[in-house]
């Protein structure tokens, strides 16, 4: 079988300010473009599909008709509420929804939601339906044969110890860590089936980004060895495409930049592939956003030059660092008349270096021309013009 898996959507995100929203759209819309040329058995979607707990009504009916476009196609979506996400709404219809092929992790009540998948080998006839406890006690999940693939999915959305811990108070659950073990504990893995386990948290030695959200400490994280016995692992929660450990322990990352430290990411749709016994492959098909989140520095003469902005899209989100040392006067409105859609603007300038060894400073001795005079030197490596000076002495 083939699953797309992907996640961190943050629908209705505004990153600098501007709206993500119309950039959402179009790489949604390309997500669904690759499903009808893919023909994937099914969507994972590891959490965080809001920015926010309370979203935008621009966002909710984006995530509907994203949702919605996968229900008219009769192509499954399992998906799993995140940090970001209120997991209350994103259980809210769930059971509905399931008639449509739209599998929501339902309110946590300290159990993995597990789904049984089977497909005829010619792949002219699938089956889903919701594993009980009772089917995983008798034995019930068969095994990969010649006339019909299964594979096992399960669901774990986003948790912290504290909503763990009133299902287990026979255990000491204090961290992230423990409270992940306590609930995977308790799911019964038959060895000849393939499980494939969707969930949105930090796993220890994972690279992060500015744009994602981490407890102070690490108390949040989970060692990828508490994962180990599910064959592949849908992650969610980091925006970098990474494995953790072995290449089936993987983040997707976010389908959009949304950080400047995500700059030189490829973002991408992971596909995963299920084959005889328990064989599992990976591969990547990228994605291209509607406009690119750039960084580009120099002087403001040189990135103001016609060739230099008509090289790239010039409606780009930028991060610009001008380099000028002499003052540039109202250098983001010269800017914006080429670079619309510059959410940062930085100045670099070289600075003197200090004597090394303590310094004694009498202040009283000079005047506040002198003082500032130095200081002006301190910040921009040269004394002021004689212009600026007599400013200086008109003001003080």
């Amino acid at each position: 079988m083939k699953f797309f898996h992907i996640s961190d959507l943050h629908i209705g995100k505004r990153v600098n300010g501007f709206s993500m929203l119309e950039d959402q759209r179009y790489i949604l819309q390309q997500i669904l473009e690759l499903a009808d040329e893919n023909t994937p058995d099914g969507i994972l979607i590891a959490g965080d599909l809001y920015d926010k707990p309370l979203p935008s009504a621009e966002a909710v009916e984006m995530v509907d008709w994203f949702l919605s476009q996968f229900a008219i196609r009769e192509i499954p979506v399992w998906a799993i509420s995140g940090n970001h996400d209120s997991p209350e709404r994103v259980a809210y219809g769930s059971g509905m929804l399931e008639h449509a092929g739209i599998y929501m992790n339902r309110v946590f009540d300290g159990a993995l939601q597990g789904y049984c998948v089977r497909k005829s080998a010619e792949g002219r006839k699938k089956e889903i339906c919701r594993i009980t406890k009772a089917m995983e006690q008798a034995g019930m999940l068969g095994e990969q044969t010649g006339e019909m693939e299964q594979v096992c999915i399960w669901l774990l959305p986003y948790l912290r110890p504290a909503q763990v811990r009133r299902f287990f108070p026979e255990k000491e659950i204090e961290t992230t860590q423990q409270a992940v073990e306590a609930v995977l504990a308790g799911a019964e893995l038959p060895e000849k089936q393939i499980h494939i386990l969707v969930m949105h948290q930090f796993l220890a030695g994972a690279s992060v980004c500015d744009s994602e959200e981490l407890s102070v400490g690490g108390l949040d994280q989970v060692a990828a060895s508490a994962v180990n016995a599910f064959d592949y692992v849908a992650l969610g929660h980091l925006h970098r495409p990474q494995k953790v450990g072995r290449e089936t322990i993987r983040y997707c990352g976010s389908p959009l930049k949304y950080s400047f430290s995500e700059a030189g990411h490829q973002k991408s749709v992971t596909v995963v592939e299920t084959g005889e016994g328990k064989d599992v492959s990976i591969r990547t098909i990228a994605l291209m956003p509607k406009r690119e989140l750039r960084e580009i520095r120099g002087p403001i003469d040189r990135l103001l030059e016609k060739a230099v902005y008509e090289a790239a899209d010039q409606k780009d989100y930028l991060h610009i660092t001008l380099t000028d040392q002499e003052e540039v006067l109202d250098a983001m409105g010269r800017l914006r008349e080429v670079y619309p859609n510059i959410m940062r603007l930085d100045f670099e300038k070289n600075h003197m270096a200090m004597e090394d060894g303590p310094q004694t400073v009498f202040l009283d001795a000079k005047t506040p021309e002198e003082l500032f005079a130095e200081f002006f030197m301190l910040q921009n490596g040269r004394e002021m013009s004689e212009e600026q000076s007599r400013l200086v002495k008109t003001l003080l």
